[in-house]
């Protein structure tokens, strides 16, 4: 891979972290990509200045004959391998797999995810701990309670949340300041741009309020802004499945923006489309997924283009 500056780190909310502005998603760990690919990929996304990779203790559960924590392993082996711990940060989840203590995130259960997380990284600790979804049948004090047990532990530095709602997060917090608890610092929305309606209206005027930092999941639509699905009889393997939602006349609008913009900026549809969430003022860092060391490529170029505010405008109109 070409040598290029490394892209400036960005502050990651009250987290106290600071990370280059693309987070490298583990879903694909153990499933998609087995160890071979996985190494080359996390090699190659270190390699482009890539800091933060982000996983969760469910993936991948769903594979049949799969039990959860396979990402969490090929990661561990992988930091093992390179010696690369103290080179990255490392933020994984608990609330979607059930297991030892329970299920959601009864405090027990986090308190046993919590460990068993730990030993498939091979690590100490845990830089940034998400609720992976939220849990009403469990009153937020009781798992903020639990992950505030754990930042107190030294097992992991932050926690964030993920896919709460606006009213829900700012309940959280006001949870934490009134037990003197620690905060969720950051947020993990489902949001790019053709999913933009729940993040804009509900989420970011409480992201605004609380300073938060926010990592975005799906920053390329199920792979559909790569734009390599453009008809049906493009729908083709695990990938196409989640695109086709898309295809439709505003998918294909944004692609034919997308497709303008690349073209002023000699790039593709992929690294514009990250690039749009990067330089959302809101956006931290969006999390993007790689099977191969090739697509780490197109990831990795997109923290070093800077779009002009027309082009933002352009795509925010087809999109909108």
């Amino acid at each position: 891979m070409t040598t290029t500056t490394p892209p400036a780190k960005r502050v990651l909310g009250n987290s106290g972290l600071a990370i280059a502005p693309l987070v490298l998603g583990g879903n694909v760990f153990g499933w998609t990509a087995d160890r071979a690919a996985g190494f080359a990929v996390l090699d190659a996304f270190v390699a482009g200045g890539g800091t933060m990779i982000d996983t969760a203790d469910v993936y991948s559960a769903w594979v049949p004959g799969h039990v959860g924590g396979e990402s969490e392993t090929l990661i561990g082996e992988w930091l093992r391998h390179s010696g690369r711990r103290d080179d990255v940060l490392i933020a994984t989840k608990v609330g979607m797999l059930a297991g030892d203590g329970g299920d959601g995130l009864a405090p027990a259960r986090i308190a046993a995810a919590v460990d068993a997380s730990l030993r498939r990284l091979g690590t100490d600790r845990i830089d940034l701990y998400f609720a992976h979804r939220d849990d009403p049948a469990v009153p937020l004090a009781e798992p903020l309670d639990a992950f505030d047990r754990l930042v107190r532990a030294g097992k992991v530095r932050a926690i964030g949340a993920s896919n709460f709602t606006g009213p829900r997060l700012d309940e959280a917090a006001n949870v934490a300041a009134a037990n003197g608890l620690t905060a969720f610092s950051v947020v993990q929305p489902h949001y790019n741009l053709l999913e933009r309606t729940d993040f804009e209206t509900t989420l970011l005027p409480v992201v605004r309020e609380r300073g938060l930092g926010v990592m975005p999941y799906y920053g390329l639509a199920a792979g559909f802004l790569t734009g390599k699905y453009r008809r049906t009889v493009d729908l083709t393997g695990v990938r196409g499945a989640g695109a086709g939602q898309y295809l439709n006349a505003r998918g294909l609008a944004v692609l034919g923006a997308l497709d303008l913009v690349a073209a002023r900026h000699a790039a593709n549809p992929a690294r514009i489309a990250l690039a749009w969430l990067m330089a959302k003022p809101c956006i931290t860092a969006p999390i993007a997924s790689a099977t191969s060391a090739a697509q780490v490529t197109d990831l990795v170029a997109a923290m070093h283009i800077t779009l002009t505010a027309d082009d933002i405008a352009a795509l925010d109109a087809a999109g909108g």
